[in-house]
């Protein structure tokens, strides 16, 4: 199978693309670079550098060489970014998105994974099912929960065959069979929990912030869901395999159990063995007090289980990312 993994310069994209080799499958990773990173690619990918606007490139790309399953991670994705700058969000999301819709229905390519939000979803005090109230709190969420429904429509009308995966708060880092990082986040800039604090014990900042401590969660801060970044990558492999049988499918992805910002913190100190400093800031506008995907109907289904559902086992492959690639795709000095 040939499979195109836009967005595979990315920290989940390329994760699922090496998940996609390891499978035995043909991949071609299509990037822009604005927000990924050559090196993450992996090497027995192809690697195509455009963006999803760009339909002349998309319909060169689909000539060149037939594509079977489009898995598509392409996305801005800082929800706080959103809520400033609501135009850069539409355009890149949902705009480009529709541009890659039509540029697949007009080569034939029925097949499609897309990789979606928990944040569509109206917060809520116990996890998240597949069939709760949708009320994004930030524009991210919206721009997700538009390209949703525009997939729907081109199911219904078109007969794209679909499979949406919301889930929230990637983390965590591949390693090889030694132990070795070998891939991880590395944004520009950071704004996600467990590398801004594993940022504090490498000196890479004075303090962690906490935004909102009086939340009504049990200490105060927000609950969010943690999943590894290659139990996702494991998830979209299974959801193109049942895009064989099934022709529209919405999953959540996650451990079903939520962590606090102040429990991501502990952890991270007792992983680091390093007592770092954290500092009380105000709530950021779209935050939610608590969200937590339920994966059930995924497990029932595509018989999915999460490998790696300890926060510590999380926290410490991404200190084992973080520390030996402290500059991101740049190793240590």
């Amino acid at each position: 199978m040939h499979i195109l993994v836009t967005g595979g310069a990315g920290y989940i994209g390329s994760t699922t693309a090496a998940y996609f080799l390891q499978a035995g499958h043909q991949v071609t990773v299509y990037d822009s670079l604005v927000y990924g990173h050559r090196q993450a690619v992996p090497p027995a990918a192809r690697f195509v550098k455009g963006d999803i606007g760009d339909r002349s490139a998309l319909d060169v790309l689909f000539q060149t060489e037939p594509v079977d399953v489009v898995v598509h991670f392409a996305a801005f994705i800082e929800a706080g970014e959103s809520m400033v700058n609501p135009g850069k969000y539409f355009h890149n999301n949902v705009t480009n998105s529709q541009i890659l819709l039509e540029a697949m229905t007009s080569h034939g390519i029925k097949k499609l994974v897309f990789s979606s939000t928990a944040a569509v979803y109206a917060s809520k005090n116990s996890p998240l099912e597949e069939t709760d109230p949708l009320g994004p709190a930030n524009v991210y969420g919206e721009t997700k929960l538009m390209i949703e429904k525009m997939i729907h429509w081109y199911n219904s009308q078109l007969g794209l065959r679909y499979a949406v995966l919301r889930y929230f708060n990637a983390c965590g880092a591949m390693l090889d069979d030694e132990g070795r990082a070998i891939r991880g986040e590395a944004h520009r800039p950071e704004t996600h929990l467990i590398p801004l604090t594993l940022q504090v014990p490498l000196g890479q900042r004075e303090t962690v912030k906490v935004y909102g401590t009086d939340y009504p969660t049990p200490d105060g801060t927000c609950i969010r869901d943690y999943i590894h970044v290659e139990d996702l990558a494991q998830a979209h492999v299974l959801a193109v395999y049942a895009l064989d049988d099934r022709k529209a499918m919405t999953y959540n992805i996650g451990n079903g159990q939520g962590y606090s910002v102040r429990e991501v913190i502990n952890v991270a100190r007792e992983v680091t063995g390093i007592d770092f400093p954290e500092q009380e800031a105000a709530r950021r506008p779209g935050d939610g007090p608590m969200l937590v995907a339920s994966s059930e109907r995924i497990n029932q289904e595509l018989n999915w289980q999460p490998r790696f559902t300890s926060l510590s086992d999380i926290v410490r492959s991404a200190w084992a990312w973080h520390s030996s690639h402290p500059h991101g795709y740049r190793p240590a000095d």
